[in-house]
């Protein structure tokens, strides 16, 4: 006999004397067979082991989200940002106690009481309560939550009260013959003044003109104390009469653009004008680049035969009635240029080929420095100016284009300014066989100039024979290039102020051309039907450009839209007016115009015209380069 079969017999033998039924007990070790529903779904291997996952949020969908509670600080209802996302589904108020608290004890001292004097009991109960009292509770605290709530501070309100100041009640009444005795006690006061500082220098030849500067300071001494105040009330009386265009300029945008696709429109704001200067062209404009309110206008004439003097002018959008600054010029202003820095510097280009240079700071009509035929000059009119970095010796100087062919730099030296020749046009040369040597040069007129925005050393000037040379100032023997134009005078030549390799000219061959410095022709082209006088790039999109014509036309364009046509074409002088100069303000969303009668119309450009690039996009121009 086996082992096994041993082992198998005791253990019957065992079950029989137990009272066990050998073949119920065996029941769990057989197989079990599945129930299968009718309707459950047979699904694959890989159906199996799909695995789906489901998120589940602590967050509660029936919490409210518009509670409020009111604010003690601020004294106010103020919505709650954190709403409690819990959520109770059962809830029991019991009333378990603390058995080592103060009212537990009692309860137990209570109980225990009640159970020595209620009689005899069952000996059951008596075994039941000992094993009661023998079990030990895992959690002394009984289940129960302690919880503790802090007291907000009741806010308290301090306020102090003090004096109230002094008054006085004062009237009183004024004739004719009180204001005539006031002026003959103000006339007194000034001639006792007068008498005071000549009998300082009574003596004394060399202090003459002392004198004179004190009888003007002694004359002028109450009216300069008035003059910012009736400054600031004519700036309020002016916001009162134009208060319409400035609530336009401030607040109006045209919702016409809507329903117009990519096309604008130009809303006329402003009209600057000078009564004296009637007789007058505008020949330059110029923002202020730390007051952008502020812009200077240059007065002189572009025709030989209507030469005279000229004005340099200084407005402000805050009185649009009267020129903030105004200097009188022997000759015509043709240009100027507001240092970026320095915004009470101002450079003047003179049609006689002097310059000049006016310090807004000084209580003085006359310039601070002013170039001479002795010192040195240009032989013809200037017709650009531009600031430079300031030299190693921290002298302020610039750089001037004349219709002599001269590009010469100007550098301001304590009281006189230095003239030091950089460059000269010239387009031909004609060498004589028989006398063995070079004759003349032919002189190109520059009628334009303008450096780079980032290299500062690269310039562009344009030509009266329409070509545009481009230059350094590193280099004064030769242009490091020219371009073909133009088949008349180029007007203007400007560098794009995003893109490094990218400029604009115009010219009175009615042409608007857009140029990349690496090729020799135009990427873009457009023709105006008349001649333009000047152009000028957005400060906001490298894509968006404006021009004007002499037919009084302003022309708007937006590479990024539309590359073959302008988005807005509108006329914004009467008839027979010439527009000569168009700038950009730095930051508001409009354009200044000068036109040949000496007026200056600001212009607030529509929302189609001033879109600005999408966050991200590089601001480029589009252009495709000719692939070899």
């Amino acid at each position: 006999m086996s082992v096994s079969h041993k082992v198998g017999t005791m253990k019957s033998k065992q079950d029989e004397e137990e009272g066990l039924d050998t073949a119920e007990g065996e029941e769990w070790m057989q197989g079990k067979t599945l129930v299968k529903p009718p309707d459950q779904l047979d699904l694959t291997e890989a159906e199996l082991n799909e695995e789906i996952t489901r998120v589940l949020k602590a967050s509660n969908p029936n919490a409210p989200q518009n509670v409020v509670r009111y604010s003690f600080k601020e004294g106010c209802y103020k919505p709650i940002v954190f709403v409690d996302q819990m959520a109770i589904h059962f809830e029991l108020e019991g009333n378990l106690v603390h058995k080592e608290s103060d009212e537990g004890r009692r309860l137990m001292a209570k109980q225990a009481e009640v159970d020595d004097g209620g009689g005899v009991e069952r000996p059951d109960n008596v075994a039941i309560k000992a094993a009661k009292r023998e079990q030990k509770l895992t959690n002394q605290f009984n289940f129960n939550e302690r919880a503790s709530q802090t007291l907000n501070n009741t806010p308290r309100d301090i306020s102090c009260q003090t004096e109230p100041p002094p008054r006085a009640n004062f009237s009183a009444t004024a004739n004719q013959w009180e204001i005539y005795d006031f002026y003959v006690e103000e006339l007194q006061r000034r001639e006792k003044s007068k008498e005071k500082h000549e009998g300082q220098f009574l003596n004394k030849e060399e202090d003459k003109s002392k004198k004179k500067m004190i009888q003007a300071e002694t004359q002028n001494d109450d009216i300069s104390q008035l003059a910012k105040v009736v400054k600031i009330i004519e700036r309020m009386v002016n916001q009162n009469i134009f208060d319409d265009v400035a609530q336009d300029f401030m607040y109006f945008e045209d919702a016409s653009d809507e329903f117009r696709g990519e096309k604008g429109t130009l809303l006329p704001l402003w009209t600057f004008q000078y009564d004296k200067a009637k007789s007058l062209s505008v020949t330059a404009l110029c923002w202020n680049h730390k007051y952008n309110d502020l812009f200077a206008v240059g007065l002189g004439s572009h025709e030989f035969t209507q030469q005279g003097g000229g004005m340099l002018l200084f407005y402000t959008l805050k009185n649009p009635s009267y020129p903030e600054f105004i200097f009188n010029t022997a000759s015509g202003v043709m240009c100027l240029d507001i240092h970026e820095h320095l915004s009470y510097l101002v450079a003047v280009g003179l049609y006689d080929g002097c310059v000049a240079v006016y310090n807004l700071k000084k209580k003085t009509d006359q310039p601070i420095y002013n170039s001479r035929a002795s010192s040195g000059k240009h032989t013809s009119a200037v017709m650009q100016v531009k600031w430079q970095k300031d030299d190693l010796d921290s002298n302020h100087n610039f750089i001037s284009v004349s219709a002599d062919g001269r590009l010469v730099s100007w550098t301001l030296v304590k009281v006189q300014i230095q003239m030091t020749f950089v460059k000269c046009l010239r387009k031909t040369t004609s060498y004589n066989v028989k006398l063995n040597k070079c004759v003349f040069f032919i002189g190109l007129v520059g009628t334009s100039l303008d450096f780079h925005k980032q290299k500062d050393y690269s310039f562009l000037v344009g030509t009266e024979h329409g070509k545009i040379h481009k230059g350094s100032k590193y280099y004064s023997s030769k242009f490091l290039e020219k371009y073909d134009a133009h088949f008349m005078n180029v007007t203007r030549v400007k560098w794009n102020p995003f893109h490094p390799d990218v400029f604009i000219s115009c010219g009175w061959d009615w042409m608007v051309k857009i140029w990349d410095q690496t090729m020799k022709s135009p990427v873009f082209t457009f023709e105006l039907k008349t001649s333009v006088t000047d152009v000028a790039w957005a400060p906001y999109s490298s894509t968006v450009f404006a021009a004007v014509t002499t037919d009084g036309k302003v022309h708007v364009f937006d590479l990024n839209i539309n590359k073959y046509e302008a988005l807005c074409q509108q006329k914004v002088v009467s008839k027979k007016t010439k527009l000569f100069n168009i700038e950009f303000n730095p930051v508001h969303p409009i354009i200044i115009v000068g036109d040949d009668r000496g007026h200056v119309t600001s212009l607030k450009l529509s929302p189609n015209l001033r879109k600005k690039p999408k966050v991200g996009d590089a601001l480029i121009l589009c252009i495709e380069k000719p692939t070899h």
